[in-house]
């Protein structure tokens, strides 16, 4: 059998709405990335959620079923400490509106994690989700971006699904500063080029498949880095928005779960339009959108 999974080294797997939601389990998901034979794919989990370190998120995964160590993930706040790295120098200040976990990050690459500042602004803000923040924390940062200090976001994902439906996620939240201080952020995570760099040289190869549930962060990052993607179904983009999608948004395969990794791929090329049909006659199989990067190349 041709699965699709046996095209690829490497799966770049998201979490929110494709592993799980909140604190539950997507029913099959787990079962769905065991090796099937000789089927040995690198897998490497890839939040935009910046809440929490490596080794809790694969403590969370290993606690749901999945295989995963620290060392298999990689985060946005990993992404936007390495991009702070970069263009500060060591010892500065950072102002931190997010999780201690993502202070830590700051702080592993040579910055000074700060929660307040004085008379003298920090060097940088960095922004990622945290269900704590509040109006002085959003205050705060908006004093240090008023005094034009660098910003980086970990991501802008509008929302955040968990089992209860969509939540606030991060951007909301960068949406609030922006409005305050008239700036724009940098931004390390998905569909931004940083945190797929990362994912890709964590994985080894670049011969990987993207698989997601959002057209604008998953599958679009996945484009810009002309690597093939999986759209599935379990969280929060649907195939409406695929029939509206902007080219760079368009997935290479679009399936109902990911129990379609481990089947053939239903054969022939369609239009975003004709994919709902598809997948109720071939449940379990993935159904291609458009040609692989691959084949492109």
């Amino acid at each position: 059998m041709n699965r699709l999974r046996d095209q690829y080294e490497a799966l770049l797997l998201d979490l929110d709405g494709t592993l799980y939601r909140g604190p539950e389990v997507i029913d099959g998901a787990p079962e769905a990335l065991v090796p099937q034979g000789d089927s040995a794919q690198r897998l490497v989990y890839v939040t935009n959620n910046a809440a929490r370190g490596p080794a809790k998120v694969a403590g969370h995964l290993a606690e749901l079923g999945y295989p995963a160590a620290a060392e298999d993930v990689v985060t946005s706040a990993q992404a936007a400490a390495r991009m702070l790295g970069q263009r500060l120098s060591a010892g500065d200040e950072v102002l931190v509106v997010g999780t201690d976990d993502l202070a830590a990050e700051v702080e592993a690459v040579g910055l000074k994690p700060v929660r307040r500042f004085a008379d003298v602004p920090p060097a940088a803000v960095v922004q990622g989700h945290s269900p704590a923040t509040a109006w002085p924390d959003l205050a705060e940062a908006a004093y240090a971006l008023r005094a034009g200090v660098l910003w980086v976001a970990a991501n802008t994902d509008r929302t955040l699904p968990n089992e209860r439906g969509l939540a606030p996620g991060n951007g909301s939240m960068v949406a609030a500063l922006r409005t305050a201080s008239d700036r724009e952020p940098l931004v390390a995570g998905k569909p931004y080029a940083p945190l797929m760099e990362d994912a890709v040289e964590r994985a080894g190869t670049r011969n990987a498949l993207v698989v997601g549930d959002r057209l604008d962060t998953d599958i679009e990052g996945a484009n810009g880095l002309g690597l093939d993607s999986l759209l599935v179904l379990t969280g929060v983009s649907t195939l409406d928005e695929v029939a509206a999608a902007s080219p760079e948004q368009v997935p290479t395969y679009i399936a109902q779960s990911l129990d379609a990794l481990n089947a053939e791929i239903v054969p022939g090329v369609v239009a975003p339009a004709d994919v709902a049909d598809l997948l109720r006659q071939h449940p379990g199989r993935a159904v291609r959108v458009r040609a692989a990067d691959s084949e492109i190349r």
